[in-house]
């Protein structure tokens, strides 16, 4: 067999044109050199150098080797360079599963830093409901998400990273408007209005478990839109709806946000312990950073929330 090795040293004594030169640069014996460019030579079946008293020089055979070999010890270099930076994080692929708004608070804060810090990494953001993410984690097919609530799931990791309040939405011109913030109590009889896709069902069940409390079960309609033409609906007078606090960074023309008093929901990671993606381990580190300064508040929101004894139960805003 061929050993890297022996290319590069036949490439460095023909750049040399002297085994003692190149043994020299190459920090080995002489004989080192001789010996394993003669064994290259056995192994490929043809002379790539002629030896004289003042050194060597390339044969036919040995020009036509070196421009190979040059190409070949290059592209492994290219190799190796492009490993080590997908180790350094510098470059790779992170999938994300997202819960939350990106319109506004933490998790829009936390990717603008990672790309600042990383720019060549790609982050691909996937939005779904947590049980798909949790199903995609433990497959290795996303390598992190963010999904309301504390609660462990098997075979997982997870960490409660930062806190959200909730805001109940509704056109300027309803009678509730007029309030600076609102109660449950002040929703009880509303009509709601929630997207078919993640996050509606789980804040379907979010409302009924909040309203059904206060002895009122709401009237909620599922609408077959997106985020964004639900609460172009919610403007228009369809219905009211909620949302956590990063979405009220996005302004539409005759909806209002209004917070919803005493209802705070902590969001937490969650990955796989299998995951070996570096640049998904400098992710997590640089969450886990800015989250710190959080803290205080996350553990004012854990306290604030009742949360499901079983990791069974969806940790959303089904809570």
């Amino acid at each position: 067999m061929i050993e890297l090795r022996h290319i590069n040293y036949f490439v460095v004594a023909s750049e040399q044109g002297s085994f003692r030169k190149a043994a020299t640069l190459l920090s080995i014996q002489e004989s080192a050199v001789s010996r394993r460019i003669r064994d290259l030579e056995d192994q490929l079946g043809a002379s790539l150098f002629q030896r004289h008293s003042g050194g060597v020089c390339l044969t036919l055979a040995g020009q036509r080797f070196l421009r190979r070999a040059r190409i070949a010890l290059q592209q492994i270099e290219d190799g190796v360079n492009d490993v080590a930076a997908i180790g350094r994080s510098e470059e790779g692929v992170i999938k994300v599963g997202i819960f939350s708004s990106l319109a506004s608070g933490f998790l829009f804060e936390l990717l603008k830093e990672f790309d600042r810090k990383h720019p060549r990494v790609t982050v691909e953001l996937i939005e779904d409901n947590p049980a798909v993410h949790v199903a995609a984690i433990r497959q290795l097919q996303l390598d992190v998400a963010f999904i309301t609530g504390t609660s462990e799931w098997p075979d997982c990791e997870t960490g409660t990273l930062w806190s959200e309040r909730v805001f109940a939405v509704l056109p300027t011109e309803h009678r509730l408007a007029t309030k600076q913030s609102l109660y449950w109590h002040d929703l009880a009889g509303e009509s709601f209005i929630v997207s078919d896709a993640a996050p509606g069902p789980e804040i379907q069940d979010y409302l009924i478990q909040r309203l059904a409390g206060l002895g009122h079960h709401p009237n909620i309609r599922p609408q077959y839109v997106g985020r964004d033409a639900l609460l172009s609906m919610v403007a228009v007078g369809r219905g009211l709806t909620v949302v956590s606090e990063a979405a009220t960074g996005a302004q539409f023309p005759g909806a209002a946000y209004r917070l919803i008093e005493d209802e705070v929901l902590p969001f937490s990671a969650i990955w796989s312990p299998r995951n070996d993606n570096p640049a998904c381990r400098r992710f997590l580190s640089l969450a886990r950073s800015l989250a710190r300064s959080e803290r205080p508040a996350i553990r004012r929101a854990v306290s604030a929330i009742r949360l499901p004894a079983s990791p069974s139960q969806n940790p959303d805003l089904s809570q």
